[in-house]
């Protein structure tokens, strides 16, 4: 069962990827941005609800690798959770609430963690480039798993920051529609 968990969270973090990177792209150019925004007018809630259930099952994949299957975190795998476990509280109050202001709050722990994996992908491709922050515990630079051969848990993490991040914005363009849309 552990094979087959793995896998289908190695297959997730590439989808979640892909969408992150192309919805990034969508709200970044200028030409798509109000394309995006239209789409979204009456669905607001939505990103907020996407973005509530990546956190929390990328949350439940931290703890059933901890927990379960018995992997000791290393200290960035710890900083990536203090970033990813707040935002199912957030985003999940906020989905009740529909509340799309959450970007203020959501945006900086999901950067804060997306730079924290990204450094961490970083030092376990290359060892040599770690400025000495696990020096305790469990190493840093290793590798406990490799989907596909490339796909290690702060890139499945990496994966959900980027998502989250990209959500974020998004929200952030439809908070500001609204207010200007409530402004005329």
């Amino acid at each position: 069962m552990y094979s087959t968990v793995i896998t289908t969270l190695g297959f997730f973090a590439v989808v979640v990827f892909a969408a992150g990177l192309f919805l990034l792209a969508s709200i970044t150019s200028a030409s798509n941005r109000a394309r995006v925004v239209s789409t979204f007018r009456g669905w607001e809630n939505h990103p907020v609800i996407w973005g509530f259930s990546l956190a929390l099952v990328a949350s439940g994949s931290s703890l059933y690798l901890s927990e379960t299957v018995g992997l000791v975190p290393c200290s960035l795998c710890w900083y990536q959770r203090i970033a990813m476990y707040p935002l199912v509280v957030l985003l999940g109050s906020a989905a009740v609430r529909r509340d799309i202001g959450v970007w203020r709050y959501g945006l900086p722990l999901s950067v804060i963690g997306l730079a924290i994996s990204i450094y961490h992908v970083t030092i376990q491709w290359k060892p040599t480039l770690d400025i000495g922050t696990c020096a305790t515990g469990a190493p840093c630079t290793g590798r406990y798993l490799s989907v596909f051969g490339f796909i290690s848990i702060p890139t499945m993490a990496g994966s959900v920051f980027l998502a989250l991040t990209a959500l974020m914005l998004l929200l952030r363009q439809l908070d500001a529609t609204r207010n200007a849309d409530a402004a005329t």
